[in-house]
């Protein structure tokens, strides 16, 4: 059986079982805590907090410190396996690699979401799936760790979930920002700034289409059609990247 689907074996029962059992929590990280508070204080969302008659933290400053460790592993890591890469791109892959669509998208996989406690409100509302929670939580568990143990299992478990998905995540064209590329590519050459504009939206509002051009000096360079404007600009960015790789 591969890791991933032995993970998502262990995560496979009901969500309170998965919730309350922290040693699961543990085998699913590779980490065994000393310290389960920090734990258990990770995973706390503030909403789930303030529904308790006590209170108590939430997760936010975990997060806060996880953010920091997250980034200097995947830093440190990509300039010891990248030594011919340039700053600029060096940029551009730790920001894949550590945004929140990353995180998210690795801890809905790996099960961490259904760990995660939130007040019956903000489960109602979908709070369990929201990329930004998630994604949060993600890091505080990285900064628990780092807390408990040091930075060496705080590093295992981010080159283990993280870094070891770099080229998945690195070849997800959702995750590239060629509306930033083209920006950086026309003012070098003192074009000012690409323009994009919506040109058609077509179907209902919630599944609406969205056809998008980019001009730059006026001149139309790119066009993309996507399910939301930002996807549509994306596309006509990359179009228009590649317009200008080929000149």
């Amino acid at each position: 059986m591969g890791f991933w689907q032995s993970i998502r074996q262990l995560f496979s029962s009901e969500r309170t079982a998965r919730c309350d059992d922290l040693s699961a929590v543990c085998r699913l990280l590779g980490y065994c805590f000393k310290d389960r508070s920090l734990l258990s204080l990770s995973l706390s969302h503030r909403s789930f907090v303030r529904s308790q008659p006590n209170g108590g933290e939430s997760y936010e400053r975990l997060e806060f410190l996880g953010d920091s460790v997250l980034g200097l592993v995947i830093s440190e890591q990509l300039y010891l396996d990248n030594p011919e890469e340039t700053e600029g791109n060096l940029t551009k892959t730790k920001a894949m690699l550590v945004n929140e669509t990353t995180l998210a998208q690795i801890g809905r996989e790996i099960g961490l979401n259904a760990c995660i406690s939130l007040s019956p409100e903000e489960e109602r509302s979908g709070g369990r799936d929201r990329n930004s929670i998630i994604a949060d939580a993600f890091e505080a568990v990285i900064g628990a760790i780092y807390l408990d143990g040091g930075i060496e299992p705080a590093r295992n478990v981010i080159l283990k979930f993280i870094y070891s998905r770099r080229e998945s995540i690195t070849s997800d064209l959702s995750q590239k920002n060629y509306k930033g590329d083209l920006l950086e590519l026309v003012q070098a050459r003192g074009e000012g700034v690409p323009r994009y504009d919506v040109i058609s939206e077509i179907g209902p509002d919630h599944e609406k289409t969205f056809h998008v051009i980019v001009t730059v000096s006026g001149e139309k360079i790119g066009e993309g059609t996507g399910l939301s404007k930002k996807e549509a600009e994306q596309r006509a960015a990359a179009m228009a990247m590649e317009r200008v790789a080929k000149e």
